[in-house]
């Protein structure tokens, strides 16, 4: 494994394979965290639903009051050696993670259709029901404001993007590269 990438940023479409990414790069030894955990905690102690609209709400709330960066800065504090940080959604995080250690932000993404039947598949409840709606969903994530969620400008800024078509096997092998 290469010694210097300490963080490994995970960034990417719904349903591409992000949490498998995360799962992967765990049973390397890389400590796991989720930005879109911390946002999923924010909720619950506000007795709200997680659902995928409150998600992206609250995430821009956080980073309207806080600066664009602000989830980013609540994770780093909890990395103690090599982490996969998982869920980068805004440009400000990735800037403020290149700027902690050796960083090498990941993108990933699968055909829309692949990534919709995934979604369903792992059940949760911010999931979108109809393939319209999911990509209605997917179109306002991909471009927010400065403090918003603009994940079309993380995945452009990504050291490598993975497509996640093919079998679990032939990700892991993409995966293993970048190690």
């Amino acid at each position: 494994m290469n010694k210097k990438v300490r963080l490994i940023g995970l960034t990417g479409t719904n349903g591409s394979g992000k949490g498998e990414a995360a799962a992967y790069f765990k049973k390397k030894g890389f400590a796991y965290f989720s930005l879109s955990d911390l946002i999923r905690e924010e909720l619950q102690k506000e007795g709200k639903e997680v659902t995928r609209d409150n998600l992206i709400q609250r995430g821009n709330q956080l980073r309207e009051k806080d600066g664009p960066d602000m989830l980013a800065r609540r994770v780093i504090e909890k990395v103690k050696d090599k982490a996969v940080i998982d869920s980068i959604r805004n440009p400000f995080e990735v800037e403020f993670l290149r700027n902690h250690g050796k960083f090498i932000l990941l993108a990933i993404d699968a055909p829309v259709e692949l990534r919709y039947e995934r979604a369903k598949r792992r059940g949760r409840e911010e999931s979108a029901s109809t393939l319209e709606e999911f990509i209605k969903k997917e179109k306002e994530e991909m471009t927010g404001s400065e403090k918003g969620q603009q994940l079309h400008s993380c995945m452009t800024m990504a050291d490598l993007v993975i497509i996640n078509d093919g079998t679990l096997e032939d990700f892991h092998l993409k995966l293993e590269e970048t190690l």
